[in-house]
């Protein structure tokens, strides 16, 4: 019976895709089945490594997973105002050192990495990234880091302060060029302070994914941001700050943005894995090094984050005060602004990128006479990771980005829309194989109107509640808390212990998994992609997708239906679209 079957295994992964029938016959697909067992357990040992990758990285202190050779050059954590923050120098690429690199005639450029959730590296953990076409550019390279616990007490305006003076360090050092900031989704609006505050800045800003109006954008396209408001407002933030013994765990920030598409995060994800077991691997684990990462807030500044940002807004309308000396103004920026952001972002769409222009500037004049300089350029699809880690963005808009930056200089006042014109349609042509041409646009251009009636409620509630909160609550929490019940908190996280589980440190059934894998992937002949077999595993899979993600649009439409009983009607926002430019269809991605 054994060798019968072996045979019928064997014929049937001789027979062409086409002979299903003949497979079906045996009543049972071997081939098939075979196939997808070793599929399950290679991807079951990708996961147990991405756990182990955890773990090792957690007791290494979590490093910056940078793929370039750096070095220290500041850290605020000494300074007598003491921030968890420090400014490296990338010296290293491959075996090409800064002196090979560098050309001394070029601006430096300072890239400052998002700190809203995960730890540093999205900017340059792989070579085809915004630091390695800064470094392919000849600019010379600073990378802004962050360690994984705050200061004691640690506020927004300490890491301004820290910010600050990296700014003048690298200004310093480079005395002929004004510094380039590159700022990733929440470092992008750190970098707008700067830009904005009683000092300002006179070089570039380059703002990628990143949010400075809070208030605007289409319900259909991001009504997640209704979620602080049915849940409240700010006290849900403090209450979990409390619980952590002062400290906000970014793996929540982590699980708020899986659950915007669970479609992708629970399940195309592991989905592609799974069908792709031979090759996705490394670039699964890659980018899972930097995802499971997950660094802490301070009760301070999640506060100051969404109080003043994400739901008071209170940088749009030029509330926002840093300390008793200083509130930020975004009319003070004087120095050039590009903005880059996407119509597939839907954790920054365009709208809350560049809803901001329209508020403070009733049209073009306007924002010339303010001597502003203002350059966007939009993506049809990418998303918002895409934005900052896909490497066929890094090698073409980042590096026309770089590459343009003495006639973005130039311009005069006005608002611009870059357009990259790349016949070939290759991300990775040479820089002669494209052009870049900037066109005025008129602020009525952005097509952005919005009644912040509705949000202003959101905001007035979310201070009662606060208020209610910090009096009658927060004191017992905290009274109640100790470091040990805050470590329990945060090993229990859904978003650890759904990774964790896979160590072999933790769990030792996978040891036997490990080995296995190791003997498959030395003897393992897969199964064609055309297998009929194979179609019809990844058409399920597509559905399921499919099914999942209709479920996260009822959801989203079942929100926004709440949020518009509760609050009024929320408005309708045009989309900035370039479809509507007669030019637009030159602008080849």
């Amino acid at each position: 019976m054994m060798n019968k079957s072996l045979r019928l295994a064997t014929m049937a992964r001789e027979q062409p895709p086409t002979a299903a029938s003949d497979v079906a016959r045996t009543g049972v697909h071997i081939p098939y089945a075979q196939d997808a067992f070793e599929r399950w357990v290679l991807f079951l040992d990708t996961l147990r490594e991405r756990a182990d990758n955890m773990i090792a990285h957690e007791r290494q202190g979590m490093p910056p997973l940078l793929d370039f050779d750096y070095e220290l050059v500041r850290d605020t954590r000494k300074f007598e105002r003491p921030a968890n923050y420090a400014l490296l120098r990338i010296t290293r690429v491959g075996d090409d050192c800064w002196d090979d690199c560098v050309d001394a005639a070029k601006p430096p450029v300072i890239i400052i990495d998002p700190r809203a959730g995960h730890g540093p590296g999205i900017g340059g953990f792989k070579r085809d990234s915004e630091v390695g076409m800064a470094m392919h550019e000849g600019h010379p390279v600073y990378f802004v880091i962050f360690f994984p616990e705050p200061m004691p007490g640690q506020t927004l305006a300490d890491v301004h302060y820290a910010l600050r003076d990296f700014v003048s360090e690298v200004a310093r050092r480079h005395p002929d060029k004004a510094p380039v900031l590159y700022g990733n989704c929440q470092a992008g609006w750190a970098a707008t302070l700067l830009a904005a505050d009683c000092e300002g800045l006179t070089g570039p800003v380059v703002l990628n994914g990143s949010p400075l109006s809070y208030w605007s954008g289409e319900a259909a396209s991001s009504p997640m941001r209704m979620m602080g408001a049915l849940s409240g407002g700010a006290w849900a933030a403090h209450m979990i700050s409390d619980l952590g013994d002062g400290r906000f765990d970014g793996a929540w920030l982590a699980q708020n943005f899986e659950n915007l598409q669970p479609e992708k995060a629970i399940w195309d994800k592991y989905a592609t894995l799974f069908a792709r077991a031979d090759t996705e691997r490394e670039r699964f684990l890659e980018f899972e090094r930097w995802w499971n990462g997950y660094f802490t807030l301070s009760r301070e500044e999640i506060l100051g984050i969404t109080q003043n940002l994400f739901i008071g807004n209170r940088l749009e309308q030029g509330e926002m005060q840093l300390d008793a000396h200083c509130t930020v103004d975004l009319k003070r920026i004087s120095n050039p602004l590009i903005i880059f952001a996407s119509e597939g972002d839907n954790i920054t769409p365009p709208e809350q990128a560049m809803g901001w222009i329209a508020k403070l500037y009733p049209d073009t004049d306007a924002l010339k006479a303010a001597g502003q300089r203002i350059v966007y350029m939009t993506h049809p699809h990418v998303g918002h990771l895409g934005i900052f880690v896909s490497g066929s963005i890094a090698k073409l808009q980042h590096r026309a980005i770089l590459e343009s930056l003495d006639e973005v200089e130039a311009l005069a006042p006005g608002l611009y829309e870059m357009l990259i014109d790349n016949p070939s349609g290759d991300p990775d042509c040479e820089s002669g194989d494209f052009a870049v041409r900037f066109e005025p646009r008129e602020v009525d251009d952005l097509g952005i109107a919005s009644d912040d009636a509705a949000l202003e409620q959101v905001a007035q509630i979310s201070r009662i509640n606060e208020a209610a909160y910090s009096t009658f609550v927060s004191p017992w929490l905290r009274a109640a808390t100790s470091p040990a019940s805050a470590e329990a908190l945060r090993a229990l996280h859904p978003m650890r212990w759904t990774r964790t589980m896979f160590s072999e440190r933790v769990n030792p059934w996978m040891a036997l998994v490990k080995s296995t894998a190791e003997t498959l992937r030395e003897t393992r002949d897969p199964l064609p992609g055309n297998h009929p077999a194979i179609v019809t595993e990844r058409a399920l899979s597509a559905r399921t997708g499919e099914v999942l993600g209709a479920w996260r649009k009822g959801r989203d439409a079942w929100i926004t239906h709440v949020f518009g009983v509760m609050f009024g009607t929320f408005p309708i926002i045009t989309s900035p679209a370039r479809a509507n430019h007669p030019d637009a269809a030159s602008n080849k991605e």
